[in-house]
Order: C-alpha cells, then structure tokens, then sequence
C-alpha cells in the first residue's frame, strides 16, 4: 500500500527524514513535484516515492536539490545519514575509510568491484542474490552502491588499482546485455593516471587471496587498513603485521595478473560471449 504524506515520520527513519524535508522545502519554493521534476532532470515518480519515503534518492539527486532550493549543502547531508542507516554495520567503517583514502586497491574473486560496477549491474547482483526482495529494497542497495563510486569523480580521486579474478569477466551477472555494458566500461579504466585493472587469467592457477574479497586504504598519512570479506562475513584490520602480510599477497596476485593490455583483450574476448546476436538480415 502506497505511504500517504499522513504517514510519513520524520523520527522513524532517515529516509523519512529526507523525505520530509524535500516536501517542505519544495512547498516554501511554492513548486509543484512537475517543476522539480523539471528542474532537477528526475521523474516525478521518483520523487513522489522519495517525499513519501517509499523509495531512496538515487544519487546526485542530492546536490541537485541543494542547488534548486539554494539549501548550501542540506541535503547531501542528509544523505550521507540515509546512506549509513542503509549499508551493512561490518561495511561502516571501510566506507568512511574508503571516502578519505589516497589510494584503494582491491581485489575481486567472482564479481566486479562495488567500485567499477554499472548501475544495470548492480540491480541484476541484488535481484540475484536477494531473490525475495522487492523493489524499494533494490533501490536503497543500488543508491548506496552508486554513492560510493562518488569518490573517483571528486577533484582529488584516489589511485585506485584492480584485481579481477577471469571468473568475475566470465561470470554473467543479469543478461548478456548488462554484462557486455558491464565489461565494455571497464575498459576505458585500465591504465590511465589514476585506475589501474588487471585481470587473473585461469591459467595462472591457484594464487593468493582466491578465496574472497580484498580491499586495502592508504589514507593520505601513509596509514593503510585492510578489509577482508569472505562468504557472509567481513572483518577490518589495521595492525602492521596483518597490513604488511596482506600488502605482500596483494603484490603476489599482481604477479599472478596479466598486464593491463593483455587484461583488456582478455576482457574484450569475453566481450564477445555476451555481444547481441546481429539480426538475420532479409
């Protein structure tokens, strides 16, 4: 059933939160949800969901409003809360780590990294692996997702550099449509100024870190943490011998990985087994 504006609690939720604050700055601007939706380039769906706090602001809707109500940075703010009230307690403390860091590293077993994934993407992840999760629950997993990858399109982005185990380029993840506009953005990524991508080809057999998930943040202090998932279960570590073991794994899966170039075709050859089939032509 559709949460009327009756409904809504401001004290319930962050998201209610947001959701109370959009529709009172939006009536002292005396606009109606047709102009905003004008104005800030999302469907008026969309914002009606978000006002009555069915549905979570998809980012950069937050700066946009900021900028049509001239509310400084309001809510952006609001959005980081709603962010954390909507992303796993064991993640927290990598996220903020993550947002501050000079330099990420990680390594992906199966997947592709939160950090490199489409939007298309991430919707087929999460429906795949919350099969009873209905669509606000999907949204609100793929805001938070989209969030992160603010980080890389700030004024100062961090280096970041990428291990991909093949699986996660074979792998499909939703149609061979989402997968090719998956692989295709990887691409322009693998070696420029800041990003880095190598992939581990299944002939190098088995190497370091192949059974999880590995994210290392340098902070501008030199001081680096370490993220370690496994299958339902993430733990964070910044003690120096756990740091500097890790450090040397990391360096070994690069030993292990193609070069850039060499990745990219690798890349692009998996490519081909999720390219559209060309009509038959008459």
């Amino acid at each position: 059933m559709t949460v009327g504006a009756r409904d809504i609690e401001p004290a319930r939720s962050a998201r209610e939160l947001y959701g109370t604050e959009l529709r009172r700055q939006r009536q002292l601007a005396r606009m109606s949800l047709d102009r905003l939706s004008d104005v800030v380039n999302y469907s008026k769906t969309h914002l009606h969901g978000v006002e009555t706090g069915e549905r979570l602001p998809l980012p950069p809707i937050s700066e946009k409003l900021d900028a049509a109500f001239g509310t400084g940075e309001l809510f952006q703010g609001l959005w980081g809360v709603v962010k954390r009230e909507h992303t796993p307690r064991r993640f927290d403390h990598c996220l903020e780590l993550e947002a501050k860091a000079a330099r990420i590293q990680e390594f992906g077993s199966s997947i592709v990294p939160g950090l490199l994934q489409t939007e298309a993407y991430m919707r087929a992840l999460f429906r795949e692996c919350n099969p009873g999760a209905g669509v606000e629950e999907i949204d609100s997993l793929v805001a938070a997702r989209l969030s992160r990858q603010e980080v890389l399109r700030g004024d100062n982005p961090p280096d970041c550099w990428w291990i991909l185990n093949e699986a996660a380029v074979r792998q499909a993840v939703g149609s061979p449509a989402v997968m090719y506009e998956q692989l295709e953005a990887l691409l322009p990524l693998m070696q420029t100024e800041r990003t880095t991508i190598q992939v581990v080809p299944f002939e190098a057999g088995a190497c370091a870190l192949m059974n999880g998930t590995l994210i290392l943040l340098t902070l501008p202090d030199n001081s680096t943490t370490v993220y370690q998932e496994g299958a339902g279960s993430g733990e964070v570590f910044d003690d120096r011998e756990t740091v500097m073991r890790q450090l040397r794994d990391y360096d070994r899966m690069k030993a292990c990985a193609l070069p850039p170039k060499g990745s990219a075709a690798l890349i692009e050859a998996a490519m081909e087994n999720f390219k559209p089939c060309e009509p038959p032509q008459t």
